[in-house]
């Protein structure tokens, strides 16, 4: 019988002390991020010397270890970045973690045959996403977590040649990886850049636009954590390969106690035990951390329970309730036993608007036990009602014994280089020593000769601790041969000394030269690779490149492309899927002729996400022959491949021209710089190709996340695409207001995802000209909430160009600005993340 293929566990860690809690609870690999360019850029990074001692420790034990290389990079950092990564594979890491596309070529020129893992920012969530990867060389790729066991499987059966990770336990981000704005836009703080704001674990109130009634409340896009113990089997045998726990800002205890929970799951798993875990073996995992524990997507969409609702931070166990108030004590009745320094939660019964109460224990006794249920009195520092829920947010036994686990491992030695001696010598001559690091050695011979010993003679022991005082350098001592040394020499301990410091000298200084003359050489080639020339005729569209400005409105309704035909738009984006319903296939056959009749394009927008249950929906639109706007990689590229006029949407996040070449190598016709880029980093993105082929979203709302579950269906406790009647017929327009006052517009599309839109338009009328200047010819009006000035807006910007563009205009069309007022946003044209 074949043994069974058991997924790797890979575990995060933020420090050094995490990186021991992996290794020594049973990790097989390790992810981290060294100092900057990655997704964790507060609070979990490690220096590059840490990172050399991180591999020390791990290699020791058979554990590999990634570097979390993982946000967009910008023009000007990509010399930085390969530098970065140079370093870190210098000091011993396995592979990087990788999100920018452009990046990933770069390394595969720098540091051919290093490891490349796609991260799960790069959303890939169905075939053509997971075949793109493999077509780039990428070894692994991080699935979105909100695909299923099905979708896993489909992949796996049509793409053999790539790993499949997936996340296992720890936070969810609610939005699709990678395709998070929201924080970007509200600061400066962008998700796609390690600085997320957390948008999400805000409160937000609901409401019907139109009636303004009040629809629900709460923690209401805060997805609960991640806890897929009762599906291991099912992944290992859908073909994942590598299962992930989220939490590099997490404690070291944290990670301590989920890895040795699931090296424990997979050992069984291992012998063949597919059963799934009791609630004893879990509920370390329920203290440890918890909002609240969700299996995630795997069987299929998640309702209500999905989110926290009610609380967005640790809420950790429910051991018992509140039964009375004595002396400044509250009287709890559990069946888990409090004890000092534990931190106790008590949280308010459902439905009240009570504030949650908590403290550490630093005072308790038990006064009644019985059938394994006891009455405990612990000291309170305010009163807590009657009939709330007691929460043990932190048990100090737990984390007692999870720094037990690393505290005793044994890192001698582990981050610096064997260094080996071997010694010759008879009475009346040198000392004769060969030092060996490596493939380097020096042979350095002492000034004072052998004499016959009277006392103390040369043997082994003596040598070696003379010898092994390495403390500070970059070496310690390993083997000592004595095979050359006549027995009975003596030699004085100062002579021993110099022998030592003389040679470690000369080894340092040979590592350094070598060092120097290979940094110079890496630089050399990394700058190469960052400003070799990118040829413009990699792309297509610049090859057939129109004359003049092109304004493209982006709409999502019929009615609405026309009325942007008339006003002057020059192209037109249709999004039918942004919300229920969708119009009619042959209604939008019939606006593409017409469209066609007054000379004007009209190209369908694809929803960026599309599961493998949604291809057959979007086959039959495709059905229609037009061209495509698309921020889909995976289906941007297949399309292009099948000789589709097919241009990439802002959700590709388009950051540097590396990114845009290999786009545009694949057949890509034309792409939107990322909305994140300032108008300097726009030009720099742009100009290889002198501006041309290129969008750019002067005016609109940008998607701030899409998101698998629904808000509204959430709100009255529907069964998750069942509940339609609610999008398409009561609340047809809904909304959520974060407690600042921000107001996001929520669509529901036609496959019952949200798509939540920034609360205020980007208006860059402004820009026109730094633009021009860079060679952008095309720009974008983006209309995707009810209501919006469709005809004034698009005469509006027809007429800003123009003018810019030396046409004269009548003087009664008003300026983008003033259409607005005050209720608009600059974006990210100044302000950058």
């Amino acid at each position: 019988m074949m043994p069974r293929i058991i997924p790797e566990l890979l575990a995060p860690a933020g420090s050094l002390d995490a990186v021991r809690a992996a290794v020594a609870n049973g990790a097989d690999a390790v992810y981290l991020g060294a100092e900057q360019f990655n997704a964790r850029d507060e609070g979990a990074q490690l220096t590059l010397d840490e990172v050399g001692t991180a591999c020390a420790i791990a290699h020791a034990r058979g554990t590999r270890v990634y570097l979390t290389l993982n946000v967009l990079i910008k023009p000007s950092e990509l010399v930085d970045a390969l530098q970065l990564l140079g370093a870190a594979i210098d000091r011993g890491i396995d592979a990087a973690i990788v999100q920018d596309v452009g990046l990933v070529r770069l390394i595969q020129r720098v540091y051919p045959g290093f490891e490349i893992h796609g991260s799960t920012q790069l959303t890939v969530h169905d075939v053509s996403g997971a075949r793109f990867m493999e077509a780039l060389g990428i070894e692994r790729v991080v699935l979105a977590r909100e695909n299923t066991l099905e979708d896993i499987r489909a992949i796996r059966a049509s793409v053999q040649n790539i790993g499949l990770e997936t996340f296992v336990h720890g936070a969810l981000c609610i939005s699709y990886s990678g395709q998070c704005l929201m924080s970007g836009m509200i600061s400066e703080r962008s998700a796609n850049r390690g600085s997320c704001a957390q948008s999400c674990r805000k409160d937000y109130v609901l409401t019907d636009v139109e009636s303004g009634a009040e629809l629900d409340r709460g923690f209401l896009i805060s997805a609960k954590d991640l806890a897929a113990h009762d599906h291991l089997a099912q992944l290992s045998d859908a073909g994942i390969s590598c299962l992930k726990v989220e939490g590099r800002k997490k404690k070291p205890e944290y990670v301590a106690t989920v890895t040795e929970g699931y090296r424990r799951f997979l050992d069984r798993l291992e012998k063949g035990e597919r059963s799934v875990p009791e609630f004893e073996e879990v509920r370390p995992l329920v203290q440890i951390y918890s909002r609240g524990f969700t299996a995630g997507m795997l069987t299929g969409r998640a309702g209500r329970s999905y989110v926290t609702r009610d609380l967005p931070d640790n809420r950790g166990h429910e051991i018992g309730r509140v039964i009375g108030m004595e002396r400044g004590d509250v009287l709890i009745e559990t069946r888990v036993a409090v004890e000092v320094q534990d931190g106790l939660g008590f949280e308010p019964p459902e439905g009240s608007t009570a504030k949650s109460i908590g403290f550490t224990v630093h005072r308790v006794r038990t006064m009644h036990s019985r059938d394994g249920v006891m009455h405990q009195a612990v000291a309170a520092r305010e009163p807590v009602p009657t009939g709330w829920r007691v929460m043990r947010t932190s048990e100090a036994s737990l984390l007692n014994h999870a720094r037990a686990t690393w505290e005793q491992l044994d890192e001698h030695a582990l981050a610096t280089q064997r260094l080996d001696v071997r010694v010759f010598g008879s009475a009346g001559g040198p000392l004769k020593t060969i030092w060996i690091a490596g493939d380097e050695q020096v042979a350095v011979m002492s000034d004072a000769t052998l004499s016959p010993a009277a006392r103390q003679p040369l043997h082994y022991a003596r040598l070696r601790e003379q010898f092994s005082r390495l403390g500070g350098t970059a070496f310690h001592l390993g083997e000592i041969v004595l095979d050359g040394l006549q027995d009975g020499l003596f030699l004085p301990v100062r002579d021993l000394n110099k022998l030592r410091t003389v040679a470690v000298a000369e080894l340092t200084e040979r590592r350094e030269s070598q060092h120097e003359i290979q940094a110079a050489a890496r630089t050399a080639a990394i700058v190469e690779a960052v400003l070799r020339p990118i040829s413009p005729a990699s792309s297509a569209v610049h090859r057939d490149a129109p004359e003049g400005l092109t304004l493209v409105a982006q709409v999502f309704r019929v009615e609405d492309a026309m009325s942007a035909a008339a006003a002057g738009a020059d192209e037109v984006v249709l999004d039918p899927f942004l919300r229920h319903p969708t119009p009619s296939l042959k209604r939008v056959g019939t606006l593409r002729d017409d469209l066609r009749s007054m000379g004007i394009t009209l190209r369908l927008r694809t929803p960026t996400i599309v599961r493998p249950e949604d291809s057959r929906t979007l086959v039959k639109w495709l059905g229609l022959d037009l061209p495509v706007l698309t921020g889909h990689a995976g289906l941007a590229v297949q399309l292009a491949q099948e000789g589709r006029d097919v241009r990439g949407d802002y959700a590709l996040n388009i950051f540097n021209p590396h990114t845009a070449a290999e786009y545009f190598a694949r057949g890509v016709t034309g792409l939107m710089a990322s909305v994140e880029l300032t108008v300097n980093e726009l030009g720099q993105l742009v100009a290889p190709w002198d501006g041309v082929g290129f969008d750019v979203l002067l005016y609109g709302r940008p998607e701030g996340m899409t998101i698998e579950h629904c808000v509204l269906s959430a709100a009255f406790d529907r069964v998750p695409t069942t509940c339609r009647d609610l999008c398409v017929q009561k609340h047809t327009n809904v909304a959520i207001t974060d407690p600042a006052g921000y107001t996001f517009a929520v669509a529901t599309d036609s496959d019952c995802r949200n798509r939540l839109l920034h609360s205020r338009p980007i208006e860059g009328s402004e820009f026109v000209p730094r633009l021009l200047n860079h060679g952008i010819r095309r720009f974008v009006a983006l209309f995707n909430v009810d209501g919006d000035p469709i005809d004034a807006t698009v005469r509006a910007y027809k007429a800003c160009l123009g003018a810019e563009s030396g046409i004269a205009q009548s003087k009664d069309v008003p300026l983008p600005r003033e259409l607005v007022g005050g209720e608009f946003t600059r974006g990210h044209f100044v302000r950058p993340v």
